[in-house]
């Protein structure tokens, strides 16, 4: 966080157009004082949610077998059936991020027409990377390109019914290893690059213009004041906030969920610990309780060290990968993948006439449900790293940056496995498990005991700082909008956090995870679509900076 107290952030430098509303920040929180404990909740939203997230807990633990064919169930129908609703709404967020750029709303700053940054530009863009989509990277960077790549050299294949059986983007490309390598790694860019960016960019920017500018509560109805008006201090905006939470807590367990299996995985590989949800009930368990320590000591400096020593070892490991690897293969490979991305764009992103429903319906629709769940962690987390940025500066940065680090994670991990396969006929990386393919790949590299170990390191830190950073952020939500609230309330959902992602291990694994993403994601995307209207109507009445 910045030197700056929370009262300063808040204060407006220059001309803004605030909101004149009576609401007091914690106004209808309820605060109370068990023994040693205190807390300050804002009593609808904490109960409903809290319950709700417990009624959840409760039954998924105590019907584990037949819970796990439900949730399998749930995510088939959502994803088969509003496929073409993600994608729309994906498409939407791009779109209006690229008008916020071109149009003179651009010259509004965040924070007054006199704000200055909080951060240098260096400081910024490693936060913007790291808030966002270290698990993923970890857990997907080579498993999705050579899957992508895979099934679209295998080419298409059509059932009894007329429609297509197998997995492959687009018309995949059967034979043609070229080919189908362009088009694996700019399928993947797709699920990593500007959409998912945009998603996080548009509420980002809305909590941040309402916060610093409007001078609302940093909290998710504030977003929605210009449509609801002071509706939004009623139930209208606790559903928005509840939601929040919601969506939120179950894009985090997914996440913590993906993570437990990997961790799980490569301390099997390395060191022979045994396989199964215990093992991964376990890692959860021991994660969450080390997160909790970290709420409790309230060493945020410690946390945010630990987040830049992590990201220092996810840049080492990069640069060995690229070091060890084809280099040249990666170096040129990058923007080849780019222009690849750039080509296929259109099609990967056309919601409609769609042949390639497994590749729609299995990847992009759980990938964007997943990215609007984790919209309110990371977009809160943006929001308050990006006072003093123009709607230009932060729309661009925000989508480019990050978006071209992926591209290169990808490259160079994905395109490692892939050139393994196809010149050495290195095959471990293709028969391994999803959650064993990143150490597979590692393993035909020189120091392989080493960096896997960095690896399972890695997603471990990215676990800790991730349930610390979300219990914070739902914190400050069921708060009402304070920020300085009693510690013990982190706890609480730094708690709650690692109980759901257990009960969905237990209940179903894989499978239950994704079906809760898509789930809460699904209801959020209502949201987020109606926020991005409200946010043009917020810019709109704001001075621009010269």
């Amino acid at each position: 966080m910045s030197d700056k107290s929370h009262e300063d952030m808040m204060t407006p430098d220059g001309k803004v157009n605030p909101i004149d509303t009576d609401y007091q920040v914690g106004q209808d929180n309820v605060a109370l004082k068990l023994g040693p404990f205190g807390f300050d909740i804002h009593n609808r939203v904490f109960m409903v949610s809290g319950l709700a997230i417990l009624a959840f807990i409760f039954v998924t633990l105590a019907f584990q077998n037949q819970i796990g064919p439900v949730f399998g169930d749930l995510r088939g129908w959502l994803t088969s059936n509003l496929d073409w609703f993600f994608l729309s709404a994906g498409n939407i967020f791009v779109i209006a991020c690229l008008v916020l750029i071109a149009s003179p709303l651009g010259k509004v700053r965040l924070g007054g027409t006199e704000a200055k940054p909080d951060y240098s530009y260096g400081g910024w863009f490693a936060m913007l990377f790291a808030a966002g989509m270290g698990i993923g990277l970890m857990f997907y960077g080579v498993s999705e390109p050579l899957t992508h790549f895979q099934t679209a050299l295998g080419g298409t294949s059509v059932g009894a019914d007329g429609l297509r059986t197998d997995w492959a983007p687009l018309g995949a490309a059967a034979g043609d290893t070229e080919a189908a390598r362009r088009l694996g790694m700019s399928a993947t860019i797709f699920h990593w690059g500007l959409h998912p960016w945009a998603i996080y960019a548009v509420l980002a920017l809305g909590l941040a213009l309402f916060a610093y500018n409007k001078g609302l509560p940093l909290t998710m109805r504030s977003v929605f004041y210009p449509l609801f008006g002071e509706r939004v201090w009623g139930w209208t905006g606790h559903v928005i906030d509840i939601l929040a939470i919601i969506a939120t807590l179950f894009g985090l367990a997914t996440s913590l969920g993906l993570g437990a299996s990997q961790a799980s995985a490569g301390l099997h590989y390395l060191f022979d610990t045994p396989l199964g949800d215990t093992t991964e009930v376990l890692l959860v368990m021991g994660i969450t309780g080390a997160a909790i320590l970290s709420v409790v000591a309230g060493v945020d400096k410690g946390v945010k060290r630990l987040s830049e020593i992590n990201m220092m070892l996810a840049l080492l490991l990069l640069i060995f990968v690229i070091a060890v690897g084809p280099t040249i293969a990666i170096l040129t490979g990058f923007f080849g993948n780019l222009g690849a991305y750039l080509q296929n764009l259109p099609a990967l992103s056309m919601p409609f006439g769609r042949e390639d429903a497994n590749f729609t319906q299995g990847w992009t629709s759980f990938y964007w449900a997943w990215w609007i769940s984790w919209s309110p962690f990371v977009g809160m987390f943006i929001a308050r790293v990006s006072r003093g940025r123009t709607v230009r500066e932060f729309i661009t940065c925000v989508l480019i940056i990050p978006s071209a680090a992926c591209v290169l994670w990808m490259t160079a991990f994905g395109g490692t496995a892939i050139g393994q396969f196809v010149n050495e006929g290195y095959t471990a990386v293709v028969d391994a498990e999803l959650s064993l393919k990143l150490f597979a790949m590692l393993d035909d590299l020189p120091l392989a005991a080493i960096t896997s170990f960095i690896g399972i390191i890695l997603v471990m830190v990215f676990f800790i700082t991730s349930s610390d950073s979300g219990s914070l952020v739902i914190d400050t939500i069921s708060a009402g909008g304070k920020v300085n609230v009693p510690v013990p309330q982190r706890v609480f959902w730094a708690s709650f956090e690692g109980l759901v992602a257990v009960a969905l291990i237990l209940g179903g694994g894989l499978v239950a995870l994704q079906a809760m993403a898509v789930s809460t994601g699904f209801p959020f995307t209502i949201v987020l679509l109606v926020a991005t209207v409200s946010l043009f109507k917020g810019l709109a009445s704001e001075p621009r900076a010269s």
